[in-house]
């Protein structure tokens, strides 16, 4: 009785808004919601989840998140993206596996990923053995979901500590699983920072992982850099920064921060001039001679369209949208304006079969 009483307590305290098992099991939520891929980012109190969130769906500047209060209750993000997906933030001070309130195959039924995040900067050991029970009480009923460990706050930190730090903590989480027969769990370590590109660069890894037929896409970027002699190439969701494919070639930060750094070039450019219109003398100009066709049948994409080139280090970058969430982003070689009518009937090729595999895996989904 005393023991009932004390967690009731516990929940009144995290806020009139504490989870409850409906709110746990989704059956608020709209019915649009259901079906949709979901990460669920779970960690110790003040590790920086709902930090993550903020920075990476809600474009909220790292250093404003100092000021974020901290989770008192499951937050439910339902994001309109190229994949619609819920991102869902628990809050640190609550325990799922030891709250019987909680609905385990709501939060855990629909394949997804599961976002454990730790803080670098901290005592990490409670947070590891949390993060193993998790495991273990999983893989029984839940072996699909992707386990996503996020070692945090790595920023300020040297390279030889951060790779101590993440070989100490692999080493723990594996050598657990392992006592208790465990030794396949789908479990991925990334080192992140919402002051750097690599927390954009670890959940690209995770939604990778999300998608259907993701090799199909991979091959459709690898010949494009093939034919157009391109160095690299991404498949960007505009929304988030996050690539959701790139070609074969080894992936480098250095090139990944340019791509993102542009799309937010062509985002601050859309927000201020996206309501421009042309006017109807303007409009007869371009469908006259010597194109004599419909402007909505001049450009790639009807929601949006731009093809820019930037220079740095003498190596033009190349932007096209695919639809309004998708933007083909590509590092040229610097001889590349000698073909650049080959180069963009490859690229209108390409982003035509994108176009078609996302309306496919849609209608599927």
């Amino acid at each position: 009785m005393d023991a009932a009483k004390s967690s009731a307590q516990e929940r009144d305290a995290a806020g009139k808004d504490a989870p409850k098992p409906g709110d746990a099991a989704g059956a608020s939520a709209p019915a649009s919601a259901k079906g949709k891929p979901r990460l669920l980012l779970m960690g110790q109190r003040r590790s920086g989840k709902s930090s993550i969130s903020s920075v990476v769906f809600h474009k909220l500047p790292p250093h404003e998140t100092l000021f974020l209060e901290s989770t008192a209750r499951i937050q439910k993000d339902s994001m309109a993206s190229f994949m619609d997906f819920q991102v869902w933030d628990f809050p640190g001070q609550i325990d799922i596996l030891e709250n019987p309130d909680f609905d385990m195959e709501a939060i855990f039924g629909q394949v997804g990923a599961l976002i454990w995040v730790i803080d670098a900067q901290d005592d990490y050991l409670e947070a590891v053995a949390r993060l193993n029970a998790t495991i273990l009480a999983l893989q029984g009923n839940y072996p699909l979901i992707n386990i996503e460990v996020f070692i945090h706050k790595v920023d300020g930190l040297s390279d030889d500590y951060k790779l101590d730090i993440q070989r100490d903590i692999t080493i723990r989480i594996q050598d657990e699983l392992s006592d208790h027969g465990c030794e396949n769990a789908p479990v991925t370590f990334h080192l992140t920072s919402i002051y750097n590109h690599s927390i954009f660069e670890g959940f690209s890894k995770v939604i990778q992982k999300l998608i259907p037929r993701l090799g199909t896409l991979e091959s459709m970027l690898t010949n494009l850099c093939r034919t157009c002699r391109f160095e690299k190439a991404y498949l960007f969701d505009v929304l988030s920064k996050i690539y959701i494919a790139t070609d074969s070639s080894p992936a480098d930060m250095a090139s990944y921060e340019i791509c993102s750094d542009y799309i937010d070039v062509i985002i601050d450019i859309t927000e201020v001039y996206g309501t421009w219109h042309r006017s109807e003398d303007g409009r007869k100009k371009l469908e006259g001679a010597p194109w004599g066709v419909k402007l909505e049948d001049q450009v790639g994409c009807a929601t949006a369209e731009s093809c820019l080139v930037l220079h740095d280090s003498r190596k033009p970058i190349m932007l096209r949208e695919v639809d309004r969430y998708l933007a083909l982003v590509a590092i040229m070689k610097e001889d590349s304006y000698d073909k650049m009518p080959l180069v963009n009937m490859n690229v209108d090729a390409v982003v035509e079969g994108l176009t078609e595999f996302f309306n496919i895996t849609r209608r599927k989904g």
